[in-house]
């Protein structure tokens, strides 16, 4: 039998426990996660490697204040069009023109359920992890 290849996410999100909360519902659905405190952290990130990520999910509000999740949302799908984005926030609500083409937004607190559920529509099937598709 094949090994599973594991593949990249990326989460972006200014508070610790909410960041690490999302990684470990991704982990747990077979992606290898890394980890952005803020929107320059996370570009950084991809800039190295963005050919390997298949999916961002994204907090709105994140400091510096300059720069929002929906800015970093907007550039990833500029600069690495294959990237899935999943756009979250518990205040900030999307205005048009605030997500990409092909966005997901998805309202906190966040749960595995939501997340998958999420992930289903978003991810082609050949891109989600067998982890995943077992947890549906």
């Amino acid at each position: 039998m094949p090994e599973e290849i594991f593949p990249f996410a990326v989460v972006a999100d200014d508070d610790a426990l909410a960041r690490i909360s999302s990684a470990d519902i991704l982990e747990n659905a077979g992606f290898h996660v890394l980890e952005a405190a803020d929107v320059n952290q996370a570009l950084q990130i991809l800039e190295s490697n963005g050919q390997e990520v298949t999916l961002l999910l994204t907090d709105v509000r994140m400091p510096p204040n300059d720069r929002t999740g929906f800015e970093l949302a907007r550039e990833c799908a500029a600069s690495w069009p294959h990237i899935s984005i999943l756009v979250a926030s518990g205040v900030a609500e999307p205005s048009p023109g605030d997500l990409p083409d092909g966005a997901i937004f998805i309202r906190k607190p966040l749960s595995s359920q939501r997340i998958y559920d999420r992930l289903q529509v978003l991810l082609p099937l050949s891109a989600q992890p067998a982890l995943l598709k077992a947890a549906v």
